[in-house]
């Protein structure tokens, strides 16, 4: 028998969002490890604010928000307000109610700068890896460590000539720049938008782009990051924070670590570790 299709328009709902969720979903375990790391940093999440004034969005639901966007490659805070305004996994994970409405993505961005601003993303990876149930998984004996360059947002055309010399940009807001014959360098050029953004590539015969590095330090046993940073683009920018990186871990013990030849290339090995070239 053929069913009617019907259009329901019921006010009311008594299914909870968890329901909805599998029961065997990735994003509960993450939620469950993400919960009780966000608990341990109530106290640097109360010196972030003042004890008066309007509400601003929760830090602990503004962090979950922004796992989503990294785990989903969500390209912008408007494209993750849309999604948490119709996605009921997204609401589940983040902690909103069918009910509650999204924040705006202005709104969104400024909280989240102030979170980055007091270091809480340094703090929540600390967090996250001092639990038993991940501190389990981690090997302290054996390491990986890369970098990559990571594209600002500034466009080459904000590529300037630091003494104002250069040609100016034609007519119109992103007026059209003649760059022939124009040597461009960190030294003599910077950007106009993002400042600290450096002129680096990829490789040999790559083009160069505005950007910065990116530095992760992972541990072998699982491949879990225990270490992140970002340094602007240098020819010894990724040497540098892995010596970095590396100095922060406990000392007294042994270590290997597998790295690039730009790495292995330095001779000082303070640490005593062994390294490996890839």
């Amino acid at each position: 028998m053929r069913g009617t299709d019907h259009h329901h328009q019921g006010l009311f709902s008594y299914v909870r969002p968890d329901s909805r969720i599998p029961k065997g979903h990735p994003l509960r375990i993450i939620r469950h490890i993400t919960d009780a790391a966000l608990t341990s940093l109530s106290q640097q999440f109360d010196a972030l604010y003042a004890k008066q004034g309007r509400r601003s969005i929760p830090p602990e639901k503004l962090l979950r928000a922004l796992l989503l966007q990294a785990f989903y490659s969500v390209r912008s805070e408007r494209q993750l307000m849309e999604q948490l305004d119709y996605n009921l996994l997204f609401r589940w994970f983040v902690g909103l109610s069918v009910d509650d409405p999204v924040w705006d993505p202005t709104v969104f961005s400024k909280n989240r700068d102030r979170l980055l601003a007091g270091d809480i993303a340094a703090g929540f990876l600390a967090a996250v890896l001092n639990l038993p149930e991940v501190r389990g998984l981690l090997s302290d004996e054996h390491f990986s460590v890369d970098g990559t360059l990571i594209q600002a947002w500034a466009s080459m055309k904000s590529f300037r000539r630091k003494d104002g010399a250069d040609q100016p940009p034609g007519p119109g807001r992103n007026g059209e720049r003649d760059f022939h014959h124009d040597k461009r360098s960190n030294a003599t050029h910077a950007s106009t938008t993002d400042p600290e953004a450096r002129l680096a590539k990829k490789s040999a015969g790559k083009e160069a782009k505005l950007a910065y590095t990116g530095h992760l330090l992972m541990e072998n046993r699982n491949g879990l990051v225990v270490d992140a940073r970002v340094t602007q683009a240098s020819g010894t920018a990724e040497p540098t924070a892995a010596l970095a990186m590396l100095g922060d871990l406990p000392e007294g013990q042994r270590i290997t670590l597998g790295a690039d030849k730009i790495l292995c290339r330095r001779s000082q090995q303070p640490f005593g570790w062994n390294m490996a070239a890839s």
